[in-house]
């Protein structure tokens, strides 16, 4: 990129506010579609730890940190690659982003999530009332191929879910994998949506909208994808009504996808510019669509293509930046068209992908033949779960099938009392408790027969992969409740039906094994969260009141004693479901025989006498000292014959006590490897120098103590709380840097990153946040330090959050209140009302030109 920009690159798009009357000129839209298949383990709710998403702790975390906060805070940079402006792309992209991902990113990172919502807020602004937003089908479900319950749930939820995030009514929606048919054109017509995004093979043909003048217009076919993108179009139901419908500009969004036409804004705004026709019409319109990973985590980096285009390049070329919905308003349809019967934008076949072995996806060597026999043995699912679901809740809900489409308000907010507002709101009479724990169960039932219909299971070539396994877990999950509410049991003919679905690999066979080996193992039952809660209770002092996952534990007793190597906890808990109101009350006895030798045992709590009884044997058994005699009264005790161990806990909790049961081993071998260390240095330093080959244990034992060094240096970094203490841990850090290159050793020190980018973070907002500090130099170097050590150590250290704290910070006060708008290049000028003094507003710049940020107008030579 050559051409430089103002400091503020916003205010040149801020600036455009189209006006209300008709289109004139180039308009240009870039959409994403923004989305991640839900990813939950239906019994916790929580995503578990996914490890091909390294170093990231899933999928939806690693995808957020390379793309959905980039494009939050994308990057214009000037020629030294210093940044130049931080620009919000979502506030000049259409997009859609999956309630279920919105509601992830709500929780994981608040601030983006507030920063996209801001982002609609300011297109509203500046495009006459039309945010960028758009809705979407609730969990990306094919339409066309869902029941017409099914469909009209899934774009009432989408439409709620919108609407308690963006504050207003969605004008369009995305449906997912744009597949369309003329009964879902119907439903979104019913639901009040104005518009969709369509490819333009899905297109049949088109023509002008008659008119007086022009009463019998020619049908043109445009069913080989020829359709002009360039303008809006009205698709007619055979009630009359209609939908309006744009189709983006199928060759460009294509390139953005699969070429490299997003490595620069040239190329880029090149690739759009064809797209201009040359024939003097009034105004059009250049839309592109594409998956919004597209933009950063497919293609690294490529937000700052957007942004800079955003910034400079569309409007130096007097192109107006606006959605499709706010283009709809000043350019309504002239033209109509007729849609083909069933399609989708990524399968040639209409929907076949997701119900056949179309081809499609197949990634080469693998058959779809699984797709098929998976879709109807869902189909029999659901069927089977409808009349238990109307006959149980018709003795519940006043309309259970309004109840269901409601439901989305629990959905977006468990709270007791949004829950107790909303059964009473639709309960056929006052419920009582019992009543009330069937009626979530019912409506979670059906939450879960929506869930299991995610296209994604059958987007890819193989049944087991996560995706497919995914929607299996959901249907598993509906089978369960099924169970609790009408005693029925649909789990072995649905396993039947799974074993017409063949796999491609031989360890799974069909789909049955699949559900075996991949869903079952992922069930999580009352005990195995109270034989969770008694193990990890060894390791932490737990309050009386937990939440574990989306469970609450209320402690009611508990006693812990421990007789040499022998810990034995005793306990009674009541644990409660937040998403079913289920509770249970458990009795748990967990002894720790030494290493990774646990043995837990389970039962219902029967009575405060047999619980004392359990408690007063137990305790005496192991004052007996007698591992086996515990054991065996444990057996006695507890009628329950299943026994858990460290295995049945959950991953994470599992990693953390395995690392607490080796910690003392491997403080013994840093001591060792410590010792002979410093015994061997000399000797160590001289091959080196000599350039002679280490040998191997001598090597080993430097990398071990020096990474033990600073992991002690970085836990102490994590705990200071002064100057002085920070200066000594860096310089500690730093030396021991200096020391491992010395030596050629690669250091391992766990959290170091994490650690350095949470100080500079902290000491940043400090800094910047202190009246006139007099120590503000000395918080500069310090912060500066932190940087040099994380570059010595070489650390890719993240200064992305600091990076945006400080550019915030320098156009929001320091240029507007502290450097005079006359400032020449050589020379610092503060206003009399600023915080800062001259020196002091030297070394805050200087910081900035440190951190990465363009402050050369003000640091010039």
């Amino acid at each position: 990129m050559s051409t430089v920009i103002d400091h503020s690159p916003l205010e040149s798009i801020n600036a455009d506010r189209l006006p209300p009357e008709a289109a004139t000129g180039i308009h240009v839209t870039i959409h994403g579609h923004f989305y991640q298949p839900p990813r939950e383990n239906p019994y916790i709710n929580t995503i578990e730890r996914q490890p091909a998403a390294a170093p990231f702790q899933n999928w939806n975390e690693r995808i957020h940190y390379e793309c959905y906060r980039p494009n939050a805070f994308a990057r214009i940079f000037n020629n030294d690659g210093e940044v130049l402006g931080i620009i919000n792309n979502f506030e000049y992209m259409s997009f859609n982003i999956g309630p279920t991902l919105m509601s992830w990113m709500q929780e994981y990172d608040r601030e983006v999530y507030e920063r996209i919502l801001e982002a609609d807020r300011k297109s509203c602004e500046r495009l006459n009332g039309h945010g960028n937003a758009i809705a979407q089908a609730y969990n990306h479900i094919i339409l066309p191929l869902a029941n017409k319950r099914d469909k009209y749930t899934q774009i009432r939820w989408g439409k709620a879910d919108f609407r308690s995030r963006f504050g207003r009514d969605p004008e369009g929606m995305w449906l997912p994998e744009t597949a369309v048919d003329y009964a879902t054109l119907a439903a979104l017509v019913d639901e009040g949506l104005k518009f969709i995004i369509l490819a333009p093979s899905q297109a049949e043909r088109c023509r002008e909208i008659p008119t007086e003048q022009n009463p019998d217009p020619i049908w043109h076919s445009v069913g080989g994808g020829q359709i002009d993108p360039t303008r809006p179009y009205r698709c007619y139901l055979p009630d009359g009504r209609h939908l309006d419908i744009f189709f983006y500009d199928g060759p460009i969004s294509r390139d953005m996808g699969f070429s490299d036409v997003l490595s620069s804004s040239d190329l880029f705004i090149g690739r759009l510019g064809l797209a201009v026709r040359g024939d003097h019409r009034k105004s059009q319109l250049i839309s592109v669509a594409t998956d919004g990973e597209t933009f950063g985590h497919h293609k690294m980096g490529t937000e700052k293509c957007l942004a800079y285009a955003f910034a400079v390049e569309f409007p130096e070329r007097g192109w107006s930046v606006t959605n499709f919905a706010h283009y709809l308003s000043i350019c309504p349809p002239t033209w109509e068209v007729v849609l083909k019967p069933v399609t989708a934008w990524s399968c040639s076949h209409g929907v076949d992908r997701w119900q056949d072995d179309c081809g499609c996806g197949g990634g080469g060597t693998y058959h779809q033949k699984w797709r098929r026999p998976l879709r109807d043995a869902l189909d029999w699912l659901r069927d089977q779960l409808e009349p238990l679901f109307e006959e149980a809740g018709d003795r519940l809900f006043h309309d259970p099938w309004q109840a269901r489409d409601e439901y989305i308000d629990v959905i977006l907010e468990r709270s007791a009392s949004t829950v107790k507002e909303f059964l009473t709101r639709y309960q056929h009479h006052p419920l009582s408790p019992a009543e009330e724990i069937d009626a979530l169960r019912l409506l979670e039932m059906q939450r879960h027969a929506l869930l299991m219909y995610t296209s994604c299971g059958w987007f890819f070539e193989e049944l087991s992969r996560p995706e497919g396994t995914q929607i299996l877990r959901y249907a598993a999950r509906a089978i369960e409740l099924a169970g609790e509410i009408g005693g029925v049991q649909l789990e072995r003919p649905f396993i039947d039906l799974l074993a017409k679905a063949p796999s491609n690999l031989a360890e799974f066979r069909d789909g049955a094994g699949v559900y075996r080996r991949q869903v079952v193992t992922s069930q999580v039952t009352f005990e195995q969260m109270t034989a969770h809660y008694g193990i990890s209770s060894l390791f932490h002092d737990y309050a009386e009141q937990h939440r574990l996952y989306c469970f609450g534990v209320h402690q009611l007793d508990y006693q812990r004693q421990r007789m040499g190597s022998l810990t034995l906890a005793v306990g009674q808990v009541r644990l409660t479901s937040e998403i079913t109101w289920e509770s249970k009350h458990l009795v748990f006895a967990v002894l720790h025989l030494g290493g990774w030798d646990f043995h837990c045992c389970i039962q219902p709590f029967a009575g405060r006498r047999e619980y004392g009884e359990i408690k007063e044997e137990l305790f005496s058994s192991l004052n007996q000292a007698s591992a086996a005699q515990t054991i065996l009264d444990m057996t006695r005790l507890f009628s329950e014959n299943r026994y858990y161990g460290l295995k049945h806990l959950f991953p994470e909790e599992r990693y953390s006590i395995m690392q607490q049961l080796t910690a003392n081993t491997r403080q013994r071998l840093d001591q060792l490897y410590t010792q002979v260390y410093r015994d061997n240095y000399g000797v160590l330093l001289a091959f080196h120098q000599d350039e002679r080959e280490v040998p191997q244990e001598l090597q080993v034992a430097a990398e071990v103590a020096l990474s033990n060094r600073g992991t002690i240096a970085c836990k102490s970094l994590q705990q200071a709380t002064n100057a002085q203490d920070f200066e000594r841990c860096l310089s500690e850090l730093d030396a021991i840097s200096t020391e491992a290159h010395n030596l050629h050793c690669r250091l391992k020190i766990p959290g170091i990153q994490q650690t350095l980018e949470k100080f500079t973070l902290r000491a940043l907002n400090q800094l910047l946040a202190n009246e006139a500090s007099e120590t503000l130099e000395e918080e500069v170097t310090l912060l500066l330090k932190a940087l040099t050590v994380g570059e010595s150590l070489r650390l890719n250290i993240d200064l992305s959050r600091v990076q945006e704290i400080y550019y915030t910070c320098l156009y929001q006060e320091i240029v507007p209140m502290c450097l005079e708008p006359e400032t020449q290049p050589k020379n610092i000028t503060v206003d009399p009302a600023c915080r800062w003094r001259p020196g002091q507003m030297r070394s805050l710049l200087k910081l900035g030109q440190k951190l990465g940020i363009d402050v050369n107008a003000w640091l010039a030579p």
